[in-house]
């Protein structure tokens, strides 16, 4: 199992992964490993998410490096025991730096025949399986197409196999408590979770505290819980079965100093809204619609009333935005969160933004599409919707984060832009990035960038008769922003609306010069918005192949390029934060390789954006499928690009 265990882990991210053997009293092996891919898997009832969250939630208070990919179905309640039911939650974590979730489990835990024939593929040889047994009933295995049962056939022969019977054990350790059978059995995930806590050796303490403040208000369910926990703890130390446990090192090396925490994008995000309200001095507003996967945002803004944030949920989407926009005339940091089919229907309101040239964020945490498309799977498809979807002239800055913990400074960013410049602004994100979740470290406030601005207080223009006045579309000559005024503020009334103003009065203008001239101002504003230069990874400075990607594709691309290099080859990686407007030397970067390849979560926008706009042939890889990339799949792609 050993070595089977480190080459799985190879494939994972580039690197080898290393083991040493140790014995416990009684008996029990100890084997230390740098890396591991668990993966829980379940009907969407069993509690698998919840799982996932408090094993990794461990995993970072013990100081590990981790990745996580939860992978949940659409449907709120999916026939139990079916293949569209299954939910699953993966977690890779190591002694060092990490990139990714990890392309293949070295740990299975499946809760029922369902979980096991929709995960079996993913799994290498030589890896573990932990089955429930108590499931494995022939009408459970007949409603997923197995014949026989798989336990019994022969066809899990090449892993390594744990049949327990988690639903029964769980019932048994529960035999004290005045619940019923059903309620019991609800219990069995948490006896998982304490017989892997066990396995890899991570505390308990938290989880224990977690379990009795979430069922504070039911003390019976919750000794239940913690029951069952230590329970399945207490079946890994004493079960011949399980021989032995593994140890992975914190990731020391891998963190600067600082305070660290578990974060998710979506909560990354969140707390990144806040800091910019906080930075700007301004009170936040959320105007939104629930929408998968972005609600988590609104949660969590509804929570910080205390920072000066104020979020209304809205009766659709185009409330929202519409809402959010009447909070940004009247000087508020505002924001509307949404996914692909809510930009769609906000697409008329984000022209108004843009023709007000008032600060606003459009937060698209991407899912699969069109129309309603895959609700809980990711994808990067909205990038030429948030680029052009609107009619008429309206350009959008966009800037999108590469990592779970990345979402909190791309909402910094997005924020200065907007305020700056006095426009609209995309931020987009994407279902993996939203619910997969990374260590953060804490950044010191004055660490935070200073976001104030300074709204019109008088007239800031003089007639010929020598007159002041305010004219609301005079504009700053370096940023080419308008001023923004606070309405109430005696002197300065002026018209708001959606047709086209006159340049400077922001009077109504059907003037065809005019038009001509506020079109051409608007795209110059965002054209000359202030963004750092690409930055190349090139360590040889002469690589003949660029991967360049935007968005969650970092971890991946990263991985596949760090296992390239391993095997000494010279590649070079350079990853777009701002894809509106483009760094300045993006031109320059692209025409200095022989080749440049483009990894992208759609059928190739990005690609599309820069062939069009700098005459490179690049090349597109895409995906669709409503899961990120895995890095072996990636460094084929690279090498073949390499050789070719």
């Amino acid at each position: 199992m050993a070595n089977q265990v480190s080459s799985a882990a190879e494939h994972a991210d580039g690197t080898d992964a290393g083991e040493q053997d140790a014995a416990l009293p009684g008996g029990k092996e100890v084997r230390r490993l740098d890396r591991v891919i668990i993966r829980f898997a379940g009907d969407s009832g069993d509690g698998m998410q919840l799982t996932g969250d408090r094993f990794t939630s461990e995993t970072a208070s013990f100081g590990n490096d981790l990745s996580t990919l939860p992978n949940f179905p659409a449907e709120i309640r999916a026939p139990a025991g079916t293949l569209p039911g299954v939910s699953s939650f993966q977690l890779h974590f190591a002694d060092h730096d990490i990139l990714t979730p990890g392309d293949a489990p070295n740990v299975l835990v499946a809760m029922n025949p369902a979980a096991l024939k929709a995960n079996i593929g993913d799994v290498p040889r030589g890896a573990e399986i932990i089955v429930n047994t108590d499931e494995f009933t022939k009408r459970a295995m007949a409603k997923v197409g197995y014949q026989s049962s798989p336990l019994e056939d022969g066809s899990l022969d090449a892993f390594q196999l744990h049949p327990v019977p988690l639903t029964t054990l769980t019932v048994e350790a529960l035999k004290g408590f005045d619940l019923s059978r059903k309620e019991a059995e609800r219990s069995k995930n948490m006896f998982a979770l304490g017989l892997l806590s066990w396995m890899y050796h991570r505390p308990t303490e938290g989880t224990e505290a977690f379990l009795r403040k979430k069922f504070a208000k039911k003390p019976e369910i919750a000794e239940a819980n913690l029951a069952a926990y230590r329970a399945g703890w207490n079946f890994g130390e004493t079960t011949e079965d399980f021989a032995t446990s593994y140890e992975v090192e914190p990731a020391t090396s891998a963190f600067p100093a600082g305070t660290y925490r578990n974060i998710s994008g979506n909560l990354a995000l969140s707390y990144g809204l806040v800091a910019a309200g906080q930075q700007a001095d301004l009170p936040l507003y959320l105007g939104s619609y629930p929408i998968t996967p972005a609600s988590d945002i609104l949660h969590e803004l509804s929570k910080h009333k205390n920072f000066g944030v104020r979020t209304f949920q809205a009766e659709d989407e185009i409330a929202g935005i519409g809402a959010a926009l009447g909070a940004a005339f009247g000087g508020s940091l505002a924001v509307t969160t949404t996914s692909g089919p809510g930009v769609a229907l906000k697409s008329e309101t984000i022209g108004l933004a843009v023709s007000l040239e008032l600060p606003l964020l459009i937060v698209d945490i991407q899912r699969g599409g069109p129309s309603t498309g895959l609700p809980t799977k990711t994808e990067q498809a909205d990038l030429l919707q948030a680029m052009y979807g609107r009619n008429g002239e309206a350009p959008v800055p966009i800037v999108a984060p590469k990592t779970p913990a990345d979402c909190f400074d791309a909402a910094l960013e997005a924020a200065r832009i907007a305020l700056t410049y006095r426009t609209p602004v995309f931020l987009l994100s994407d279902g993996y990035l939203a619910n997969g979740s990374e260590p953060w470290r804490v950044p010191e406030p004055d660490e935070l960038p200073d976001l104030r601005v300074q709204f019109a207080q008088g007239p800031n223009h003089t007639l010929e008769d020598g007159s002041e006045v305010f004219w609301p579309y005079k504009r700053d000559p370096l940023t080419l922003a308008r001023p923004w005024a606070v309405p109430g503020t005696p002197g300065l009334e002026h018209r708001i609306g959606g047709i086209e103003k006159q340049d400077g009065t922001g009077n109504i203008s059907y003037d065809p010069a005019n038009h001509d001239h506020m079109v051409r101002t608007r795209q110059a504003k965002t054209d000359r918005i202030s963004v750092p230069d690409l930055a190349v990874d090139d360590p040889s400075g002469d690589a003949p192949v660029l991967v360049i990607g935007w968005g969650s594709t970092y971890g991946p691309i990263t991985a596949a390029v760090r296992r390239l290099r391993l095997a000494g080859e010279s590649i070079a990686q350079a990853h777009l934060r701002h894809l509106n407007p483009f760094p300045a030397n993006l031109g320059e970067v692209l025409a200095g390789y022989r080749k440049v390849v483009v990894p992208e979560m759609n059928l190739g926008q990005l690609n599309t954006l820069l062939r069009a706009r700098y005459l490179v042939d690049t090349q597109s890889y895409t995906q669709v499928s409503g899961m990120p990339f895995k890095a072996e799949q990636l460094a084929t792609v690279l090498k073949e690009a390499l050789d070719d």
